[in-house]
């Protein structure tokens, strides 16, 4: 399309879960409801259209090993493109991916800067490893960095115990929450178990990734609090083969891994009934690939949520909570079409017809 071409969006505009329109208009790269006057140069786009999908979970720009070279941070942001993520909260990253932002056909991304973990605690040249005195200066430092976020390491193996054990005594959290909030930016925690949650949630944390450790005792304190959570569970399908290679070393940890592996499914549905926000994320950019939206989407259906849930967890709520706009009169021209609607089937979300990002077609 050329600069001053009109795309025309015709069929079933999914503008919130009940709103639905006959068309939209992209003119300069933004959402229009109003037909342009004299426009010439129109393409037709048909389908049941969608904002641009979120992954409020991924890692632009990492691998199992670190950081990865700028050419295979960008197939990874195709990857997600193409998949219909449009929008990606990158929980943590050792990369700058700031150039991002300078390409049109690419998804936006907000990043919560580096995991801050505890030394030795987490995975190598993945996060800051800093001691607890240590903690608050780092989160100042990446809340400056980030995009209103910042990601801290909640818990991970303990050696010495041979299993999963919280990071941070309670007044560390408490000092970097403060600061983060005192700088405008919200903090969210890798946590896989039990026994950090508690601390952080008390001390005014605002998300929980994966959130695998949520008990019933547990549950009507996020729900009190708003915390929300982000469950991965295309990431925690790996926890038996996680269990499976360290048994021999660590048998402890890996049982908690298989405990947590098979109540997965009762955590999220029974924090979704709790009222505790949900959202869609993948981790992808570790050890997953990108591209993996869709599948999220089912797993969260999987659970026992509802599938216009589980779809507005990937869109209008979730671009709400991130304070993105979703398709909105004069908003960023980032959506999805599908042959299909969606709402009736969330498996439509894997075989996107045409993916637009700032009004432009590409893919």
């Amino acid at each position: 399309m050329s600069d001053g071409a009109v795309l025309h969006v015709k069929g079933r505009v999914l503008v919130g879960p009940e709103e639905v329109r006959d068309e939209l208009w992209v003119i300069g790269g933004r959402v229009s409801y109003d037909r342009p006057a004299g426009a010439r140069d129109v393409r037709t786009v048909e389908g049941w259209a969608l904002p641009g999908l979120v992954d409020a979970h991924c890692h632009v720009g990492l691998d199992r090993h670190g950081a990865v070279p700028a050419d295979v941070a960008e197939r990874q942001a195709l990857a997600d493109r193409d998949a219909g993520a449009l929008l990606l909260r990158d929980a943590g990253s050792p990369s700058d991916t700031r150039w991002v932002d300078d390409r049109e056909d690419l998804p936006k991304i907000i990043r919560a800067g580096r995991h801050i973990a505890r030394t030795r605690r987490y995975i190598r040249n993945y996060a800051w490893e800093v001691e607890p005195e240590d903690l608050p200066a780092y989160v100042a430092r990446e809340a400056r960095r980030g995009d209103g976020w910042v990601k801290l390491v909640g818990d991970w193996i303990d050696r010495d115990l041979g299993d999963l054990s919280a990071c941070w005594p309670r007044g560390a959290v408490e000092a970097a929450i403060a600061e983060a909030h005192r700088l405008g930016a919200r903090v969210t925690a890798h946590c896989f178990a039990e026994d950090s949650l508690r601390d952080l949630v008390e001390a005014g944390i605002d998300c929980v990734e994966h959130a695998t450790g949520l008990t019933d005792d547990l549950i009507p304190l996020f729900a009190s609090r708003g915390v929300a959570i982000v469950p991965t569970l295309v990431n925690i399908a790996t926890f038996p083969d996680l269990a499976a290679g360290g048994e021999a070393k660590f048998p402890r940890w890996s049982a908690h891994l298989r405990r947590l592996h098979a109540r997965r499914y009762d955590t999220v549905r029974d924090a979704h009934d709790a009222g505790i926000p949900v959202y869609v994320g993948t981790d992808a950019g570790g050890t997953l690939p990108h591209g993996l939206v869709a599948a999220e989407v089912a797993e969260l259906v999987t659970a026992g949520i509802p599938p216009l849930t589980a779809l507005s967890a990937a869109t209008w709520s979730a671009r709400a909570w991130l304070g993105r706009p979703a398709l909105h009169e004069g908003a960023p021209a980032d959506l999805v079409v599908y042959e299909r609607d969606p709402r009736a089937d969330v498996r439509v979300l894997g075989a996107p017809a045409r993916v637009v990002v700032n009004g432009r077609v590409v893919g």
